[in-house]
């Protein structure tokens, strides 16, 4: 399967991922203050297990920062 995942083009080798999947993949260690789109769509974190990603899909992935 082929993603776009904040602009980059990423292989996988499955048909189809769960959102909660494909972070555990990308990002195991840094789920906590993050926001995923799938394309231009926000997917709550309650539904991370339930939406799956497929082929060609957008994805994006932001971190929260702090500052000011």
């Amino acid at each position: 399967m082929e993603l776009k995942i904040n602009q980059q083009t990423k292989h996988f080798n499955a048909e189809s991922l769960s959102v909660q999947s494909l972070l555990d993949l990308e990002i195991p260690h840094k789920q906590n203050g993050i926001a995923v789109a799938v394309n231009n769509t926000v997917v709550p974190k309650t539904k991370w297990n339930e939406v799956l990603v497929q082929e060609t899909d957008e994805i994006l992935i932001i971190s929260a920062t702090q500052g000011g």
